[in-house]
């Protein structure tokens, strides 16, 4: 054996004696002194009740019930355009004028219907009066009943066609009024929301039900999740959803139940919970996100700094101070989160374990320097 060899092994020896061996498995005696010399810091480990699963993607969405298209009822020209993307509108706003000679038609029907129904009406009253006389038999008067009943229903019917047709009620009673005809047909939002598409021009001529705009409520927001196929067994429904860089959470309300063939991703639905409008979290339909699901644990976890964790074996262990120097404990990393892991085991939150230096406190254990 050369004498460098010798010489290497007693300097290795000595060394080791300093730090202190391992008394046992799963001790290590360490003086004060070299407690120092070898930087570590202690800290107690702090309980948690949310244990990070896993990160996905998201993508926000507007929920379906949440989404109108505004559509033309009658054909005719565009006159105007009032609004445009990205506006905010409020429910019944004129969003477009469209000139419509058919609603001059409808228009026409509905006061004809309306003059024969007052027609009807005064042929009722004066049956009405020779029936209580006895001047005129009772088949007579069930005929001009029936008749002025059937009046009054073709008037609603072609009243209710101006309403769908777009004209308010105000706008069908003033016709009744005036009886002045007009071809201009406003266009009215169905919901107070925001402008998000537009798919006409003014100046072009439209057909019946052609859209114009697409309004949407953005009061609630759902982001829709990519999850791992393999992992969709450890999400569930109720389980939190944070978005990265913000104070945002969304809540799971659906597991999707089919694979996407194209990326083996399945899909996890979240509804926004605290989505304040005009800060700077305000977030938009379309938007991709990165996002963290979270889950409440009834089992006592604990966050420490990944520094603390040593790994050995393929298992986990900290390093918790006692009189003598350090107990290794064995721990389940059971989320990470940036640098900071969330560990479960035999831990109270009282005890005072290595954050820093675990590296070195490994080696001494081992008793061959660090293999990390």
């Amino acid at each position: 054996m050369s004498p460098f060899f010798v010489r290497s092994a007693m300097v290795l020896v000595l060394s080791l004696a300093g730090f202190g061996r391992a008394v046992a498995e799963d001790n290590i005696q360490i003086s004060e002194e070299n407690l120092q010399n070898l930087g570590v810091v202690l800290s107690k480990p702090e309980p948690v009740t949310q244990i990070p699963v896993l990160s996905a993607p998201a993508k926000v969405v507007i929920p379906p019930t949440q989404e109108y298209v505004v559509s033309a009822s009658q054909a005719g020209v565009i006159d105007k355009m009032n609004v445009a993307i990205g506006d905010k509108v409020a429910k019944g706003q004129v969003l477009a004028q469209l000139n419509s000679p058919d609603l001059l038609t409808l228009q026409r029907e509905y006061l004809k219907a309306g003059t024969a129904q007052q027609a009807s009406l005064i042929n009722y009253n004066r049956d009405k009066k020779l029936l209580e006389e006895g001047v005129i038999p009772e088949r007579r008067w069930q005929e001009t009943s029936s008749q002025y009943n059937s009046a009054v229903s073709e008037a609603d019917e072609h009243r209710q066609l101006l309403e769908i047709a777009g004209m308010t009620s105000g706008e069908v009673n003033h016709l009744a009024k005036t009886h002045r005809l007009t071809r201009q047909l406003n266009v009215r939002a169905p919901i107070a929301g925001v402008v998000m598409e537009r798919s006409a021009v003014a100046g072009t001529h439209i057909d019946m039900m052609a859209p114009l705009y697409r309004v949407a409520n953005l009061d609630e927001l759902w982001l829709e999740l990519n999850i791992p196929q393999e992992r969709m067994s450890n999400i569930k429904i109720g389980d939190r959803v944070m978005v990265e860089n913000s104070e945002l959470s969304a809540k799971i309300t659906l597991l999707g139940q089919s694979i996407n063939p194209e990326n083996q991703t399945m899909l996890a639905r979240a509804v926004v919970e605290n989505a304040p409008r005009g800060s700077e979290t305000f977030l938009r339909p379309g938007q991709r996100l990165n996002t963290r699901i979270i889950q409440s644990s009834d089992k006592a976890a604990f966050k420490v700094p990944n520094t603390a964790i040593a790994q050995n074996e393929g298992k986990a262990f900290i390093f918790i101070r006692n009189q003598q120097g350090f107990s290794v404990t064995p721990v389940t990393v059971v989320g990470k989160q940036d640098d900071e892991s969330i560990i479960s085991g035999e831990l109270t939150g009282d005890e005072q374990i290595a954050v820093k230096g675990a590296v070195a406190l490994k080696a001494n254990w081992l008793g061959l320097g660090s293999d990390e």
